[in-house]
């Protein structure tokens, strides 16, 4: 099936996708990498706000590249980087905050039953950082620009951002654990 989600998202926007499933996302979405991680978790441990919501936010794992032109940022790439890089803080990630809809590469080994009625993993193919560019439509904000260009949080309005697989659906099922299983099985 292909669908066409506007975010926020939440669980009832998310609990009927299954993996194999095709999406393109409208509206904004935050890019998130290790130190972006670390620093959320940190903020929640110190009791300090976000200088953006996650109430139904979604987590692109991308270290853009994005060039200032006067007042406005552009980004010139946006690929999405490896996603294993965030398994350790993604289960305390989705225990504290609303979110429901991790984008990124080869998949979260290890987690299907974090995101078991609550979170789904959207696959997105490595090497099309210069495709991602065109449905980027604006960047709205970047905060922490202390942790540089790849690991500052960019606020990104989308339109039409995809295609995006769904690797992991919240129904406890793995599209890469299922295609290594099969994978060993022809070997």
């Amino acid at each position: 099936m292909e669908y066409y989600l506007k975010t926020p998202l939440y669980k009832d926007d998310i609990t009927d996708l299954k993996c194999g499933d095709v999406v393109y996302l409208s509206g904004t979405i935050l890019t998130a990498r290790d130190e972006a991680h670390a620093r959320i978790l940190e903020f929640n441990k110190k009791g300090k706000k976000l200088p953006f919501s996650l109430d139904g936010a979604i987590i692109y794992h991308c270290g853009p590249l994005v060039k200032q032109i006067g007042d406005e940022w552009e980004v010139v790439a946006a690929g999405p980087t490896t996603s294993a890089r965030m398994i350790s803080m993604t289960p305390s990630l989705l225990d504290l905050y609303d979110v429901h809809v991790l984008i990124g590469k080869g998949g979260m080994e290890g987690l299907s039953s974090s995101f078991k009625d609550r979170c789904i993993y959207l696959a997105y193919t490595g090497g099309c950082a210069a495709l991602a560019v065109r449905n980027i439509k604006k960047v709205q904000a970047f905060h922490w620009p202390d942790l540089g260009m790849a690991e500052g949080v960019w606020e990104l309005e989308v339109e039409y951002f995809g295609p995006l697989i769904v690797g992991m659906d919240a129904k406890g099922n793995d599209l890469f654990s299922a295609i290594k299983e099969k994978a060993k099985r022809l070997l």
